[in-house]
């Protein structure tokens, strides 16, 4: 028994030393630099100062992916960005957590990562933390600034965060909108078209870029550029563009939500700033399988009821404000009822075209049909000329609780907030102050005319998802977007909905964008019956209302119909198969032990290609979506072949489906 324990223990001891050279070993200093690697060593972060300026490089496989970019910040109480001295022995940590999720690309997530805190001084005094978290693809970073004499609070007057990226490095990029620009100077919404492939060392428009910025590092790989983890402590940022490859981090514009508020964000002292993030890999894979916006970040109040998670329908996206009556929004409750879907988006001037009194026997006959509500409403009172009531009530605390309650006491299930226009603290604040009433109610909330999520899904509880693309009411609007439709498609794919969930509207099966599917009459779509299936699974929102209409029941291919009631809006494992952005985009996404291949294109040219699909066994029978030449769609049976590989044809504006 003696010999036993003094073995038992000398084993203890050695794995105890084990794991603490295991743990030390992640951050080296070389040549002067502290070297941080992810767990599989394989993706590093360098960081160095030099005269008392620190910068930092990533690395992935010894390829440089950002060259040595500036770090640091500039407050009122401090420049935190020179002067500084790097302190001995910087803290470390062993990252390792799961979580789950239902509301994102995948419901289970195992987050592993390296973290290591650096803190420096200046002038002998405890200046500035800067905190490096690093997985096998994912580096971020965020400060801590601490109290400066008798400061105790600070206005971040100047990020000087920085990423230089390599000679021959090219971008796909959304530009930054002026300020109160657009329609009713409802602008900046993140609703600007990207441009692809582009040399870096341009400024947008002159006012920056929106999140996340995609990169291609000459024959690297790629790089994706974000942040997370903002809420009413800080601001949303952009991304600004500077000579020779350097982008740097920028704070509003004075100019938003008409002029209110302050453009650069104050905070309490000790205080931190939200993450920056940066997603590297030799292919996309890791740039559509990231869960770094959600890794980092936490729960910020406790869910008030377990939420549900639909599909809907809305008349808004082909009847547009003409459709807003008692009697078509009833229809449309059949509508969805036929579907089997349990929501319905009733959009703007509900509260003047229908009343009140209305949407309440309204609500009621939609509950017998099993079939609830999601409620639009105009964000502001006073930040933009968007005339669409009801207005003046989500912005003001007494009313929009007042509000909540009424839904609440009829039944209806969600939100629809619009027109925001900014991205300032003050305007953080407000989105905060909605999702965390709302969720006093048990009501969900949708975010349109926005800015990009940033984490919002595990943050907020009751949060579902939030627009920030050039989404599909342009589809309405204009030839030119339909013309488009399956090029922005292949983008979105690939950057805005890599980072958060877009509610996008779409997936419509009339040919033509009126209420009747009259030829010749609005705008024409130039995809297929089978691309409108493709993006239901391209696109990811854990509550989707798609803009199908009534008549679809009779006009539509059955297959259609039928894949339309059926496909999942929450997924638990995405998987990056092929594609390139603007060019094509092919994703296979899991719900349970049933997996959804979906593929498009956008080039004049038909894609044929073998795709090895190894998460499904060899054999397995599978429901075959496809296009002809002339995107007449079909559903046929066909079985994976033992080397569970599969060849896909997709025309021009066409697409494929797979389901096992």
């Amino acid at each position: 028994m003696t010999i036993s324990i003094l073995n038992h223990l000398k084993l203890t001891n050695f794995k105890f030393l084990f794991h603490l050279i295991l743990f030390s070993f992640f951050v080296t200093t070389v040549q002067g630099q502290t070297v941080v690697s992810s767990p599989d060593g394989k993706l590093t972060v360098n960081l160095a100062v030099k005269n008392g300026t620190p910068t930092y490089s990533v690395s992935y496989k010894g390829k440089l992916f950002l060259e040595p970019s500036p770090i640091g910040l500039k407050t009122d109480v401090g420049d935190f960005s020179t002067g500084l001295e790097l302190k001995d022995k910087p803290v470390q940590n062993k990252i390792d957590e799961t979580y789950e999720l239902p509301t994102i690309k995948q419901s289970k997530v195992h987050y592993v990562a390296n973290e290591t805190v650096f803190s420096f001084t200046k002038e002998n005094k405890t200046a500035i933390d800067i905190t490096f978290r690093v997985s096998n693809n994912d580096v971020a970073f965020k400060y801590k600034v601490y109290p400066q004499k008798e400061a105790l609070t600070a206005v971040v007057k100047e990020e000087t965060s920085g990423f230089l990226f390599p000679e021959g490095t090219t971008s796909f990029l959304s530009a930054q909108s002026k300020a109160m620009a657009g329609w009713k100077r409802t602008m900046p919404s993140y609703e600007i078209p990207y441009v692809v492939d582009a040399a870096v060392g341009k400024n947008g428009d002159g006012e920056g870029y929106t999140f996340p910025c995609l990169f291609k590092v000459k024959n690297n790989g790629w790089v994706l550029i974000s942040e997370t983890g903002v809420d009413s402590q800080y601001c949303a940022s952009r991304l600004l563009g500077n000579e020779k490859g350097l982008y740097t981090i920028g704070f509003p514009m004075e100019g938003e939500n008409n002029g209110i508020g302050s453009s650069t964000p104050g905070i309490r002292l000790p205080g931190e700033t939200p993450w920056r993030t940066i997603t590297v890999g030799e292919t996309l894979a890791p740039i559509v399988e990231t869960t770094v916006p959600f890794d980092l970040v936490k729960p910020l109040y406790e869910a008030s009821q377990k939420y549900q998670y639909t599909k809907g329908t809305w008349s808004w996206i082909i009847g547009m404000e003409k459709s807003m009556n008692y009697e078509e929004q009833k229809r449309y409750i059949d509508f969805s009822a036929d579907l089997g879907y349990e929501t319905l988006l009733v959009d703007a001037l509900w509260d003047t075209q229908v009343g009140r009194d209305k949407i309440e026997e309204l609500a009621k006959y939609a509950a017998s049909k099993g079939v609830s509500f999601y409620l639009w409403y105009n964000s502001n009172g006073y930040w933009n000329d968007a005339p669409q009531t009801p207005r003046g009530i989500m912005n003001n605390s007494i009313a929009r609780r007042k509000e909540m309650a009424w839904m609440k006491s009829i039944g209806v299930k969600g939100i629809k907030v619009d027109f925001f226009g900014g991205d300032k603290q003050e305007t953080m604040k407000l989105y905060e102050e909605i999702l965390f009433d709302a969720n006093d109610y048990g009501i969900a909330v949708i975010f349109h005319g926005t800015t990009l999520p940033r984490g919002w899904e595990r943050m907020f509880p009751n949060y579902v998802s939030s627009e920030a693309v050039l989404a599909s009411e342009n589809l309405y609007f204009g030839q030119k977007y339909c013309d488009t439709e399956a090029f922005s498609a292949t983008l979105h794919t690939f950057i805005r909905n890599t980072v958060g969930s877009m509610d996008f509207g779409g997936s419509a099966l009339n040919k033509f964008y009126n209420d009747k599917n009259t030829p010749n009459k609005g705008s024409k779509r130039m995809t297929s019956d089978v691309y409108a299936l493709a993006t239901a699974v391209l696109f990811q929102s854990s509550v989707q209302h798609f803009a199908l209409a009534p008549n679809n029941l009779t006009d539509a291919p059955k297959w259609a119909i039928d894949f339309m009631k059926t496909v999942p809006t929450t997924w638990d494992e995405v998987k990056f198969i092929d594609g390139y952005p603007g060019k094509y985009a092919i994703l296979a996404r899991r719900h349970g032990n049933k997996w959804y291949v979906a593929g498009i294109n956008a080039q004049k040219e038909t894609v044929k290609i073998k795709v090895k699909l190894p998460m499904i066994a060899a054999g397995t029978e599978l429901q075959q979506y496809t296009d002809d030449a002339q995107l007449n769609g079909k559903l046929t049976a066909t079985k994976l072949k033992k080397n569970q590989e599969i060849e896909v044809t997709i025309p021009c504006n066409g697409a494929v489906v797979l389901v096992n």
